[in-house]
């Protein structure tokens, strides 16, 4: 007897275009976190700061930040890349 995966009733399956703008929106969030380290955001103040865990955690904050960032609209830079995929996926 082979055992089947199923599919939890209540869980949508995503679609398409939903996979395509996680993906355009993951591309955002990378690009602007990048953004924020160029513009010194998490560095170590020289004085008082935190030390070397500081400076080792403190890209999860820049990352965590850019996706606050893209779920509240961003810069639009993940519409554009989205529109871009669905216009090359026709």
């Amino acid at each position: 007897m082979e055992i089947q995966p199923t599919q939890s009733a209540g869980a949508p399956t995503a679609t398409r275009e939903d996979q395509l703008m996680a993906v355009a929106q993951s591309l955002e969030a990378a690009f602007l976190s990048e953004m924020l380290k160029s513009a010194g955001i998490g560095e170590t103040p020289e004085e008082f700061g935190g030390g070397a865990g500081e400076d080792q955690f403190a890209s999860f904050l820049r990352d965590e930040q850019a996706k606050q960032m893209t779920q509240a609209g961003g810069i639009g830079l993940a519409q554009s890349m989205f529109d871009a995929m669905i216009a090359k996926s026709r």
